[in-house]
């Protein structure tokens, strides 16, 4: 392909050949013989190395009494640091327990493993949930999750972090809006 302006040897770059890839920090023009690509952030992303954390390495929490209700313990399941945002964690509630009221800057997914529990978004009904159900909490989405109040429930909680933050907490739920 001939430049543009006539001109040899000089690159120009116009709309038409240029192409991106953002994530990958990937750019290609067109041109006999001409390609630049840079792949700073998969080169760097090769370098790292496979992590294996094996059970008993992370041990189990009380979770936090000013954000919770009733007893409830939190076990790390992953936590992954930059470039990755992604952590999860499982949690079980003894019966009665629960979450105070909460948002995630970019949202939540809960994955029921055992029991039974409840979970409700700030003016909707209680739900109850169940081994196996997957409930998708959409981010900025005010909400609480627990045990029903006479069954423990178990969940694996996922969410990404957003400038270092995954949750904002909010008010604990009081008695009357946990009773369905």
């Amino acid at each position: 392909m001939d430049n543009p302006n006539g001109r040899s040897g000089e690159l120009v770059v116009t709309r038409r050949c240029v192409f991106g890839v953002t994530g990958m920090g990937l750019l290609a023009t067109s041109g006999p013989g001409l390609a630049q690509i840079l792949i700073t952030d998969v080169t760097e992303r090769r370098k790292a190395t496979m992590d294996i954390r094996r059970n008993g390495e992370r041990p189990s929490t009380k979770a936090p009494e000013a954000y919770f209700s009733g007893a409830v313990r939190v076990e790390p399941v992953f936590q992954v640091g930059e470039p990755v945002r992604l952590n999860g964690g499982s949690v079980t509630f003894e019966p009665g327990a629960r979450t105070a009221w909460h948002t995630h800057p970019l949202g939540q997914t809960l994955i029921v493993t055992a029991g039974l529990g409840w979970v409700q978004t700030e003016g909707g009904p209680i739900e109850e949930i169940r081994p196996g159900d997957v409930v998708w909490l959409p981010p900025g989405e005010n909400h609480w999750h627990g045990s029903t109040p006479t069954t423990a429930m178990t969940h694996i909680a996922v969410q990404e972090s957003l400038n270092g933050k995954n949750v904002d907490w909010l008010e604990k739920v009081s008695d009357e809006q946990y009773r369905k």
